[in-house]
């Protein structure tokens, strides 16, 4: 089969752009892989019911439990409170290695009722932090949770608090490593902590 000129003509443009790509391959640039993204620290210093001030650096070197409520919630903090406490318990030597936090989302209430007797309640383990507004926006916000106060006649005080109700592990460095939605049970809290550990 003969090519006419055309053909010809065709098949070598063809052929000078493969070349052409080709060279052009050898002296690109290489693509920079794409930069990894920022490992996320939530962070927060807020002061312990004895005021002594507490800030996330000081439980380094521990997995952290990290809740979000108050004192008078009547279902969610005390369930996954008693989560938290069995799972501190069942940890058995591993205990030391994690630390279990209540930042308090109704701060002057819940210091006026006894933060520290309503934690150690559950678990003596459990460390109350409760600061002032602006603490407690700052440390929500850094864990990008939502909290609200919302009138409640039938509340004590006439109040109640909406919240985030997930429990929240931070690794030892300070990294998020994952939130146990409500309702998880302790078991499985406590079988991805000891995988970590």
């Amino acid at each position: 089969m003969r090519l006419t000129g055309l053909q010809k003509i065709l098949w070598a443009a063809a052929g000078l752009a493969l070349l052409g790509y080709g060279a052009l391959l050898l002296v690109a640039e290489p693509t920079p892989a794409p930069l990894a993204e920022a490992p996320f620290r939530p962070n927060f210093t807020l002061p312990d019911t004895d005021g002594r001030l507490r800030s996330s650096a000081d439980f380094a070197g521990k997995h952290t439990l990290v809740f979000f409520g108050f004192t008078n919630c009547p279902d969610v903090c005390p369930t996954t409170l008693a989560e938290v406490a069995q799972v501190m318990d069942d940890l058995g030597d591993q205990a030391g290695q994690v630390q279990p936090l209540f930042i308090s989302v109704d701060p002057e209430r819940d210091r006026r009722l006894g933060l520290s007797e309503f934690t150690t309640a559950f678990h003596p383990s459990i460390l109350g932090l409760a600061g002032d507004a602006a603490q407690t926006r700052a440390a929500a916000d850094s864990f990008r949770i939502h909290f609200a106060r919302e009138d409640d006649a039938a509340a004590p005080d006439g109040y109640s608090m909406s919240h985030s109700p997930a429990l929240y592990l931070i690794g030892p460095e300070g990294d998020w490593l994952r939130q146990f939605t409500y309702g998880t049970p302790a078991a499985e809290i406590l079988a991805d902590l000891q995988s970590r550990l």
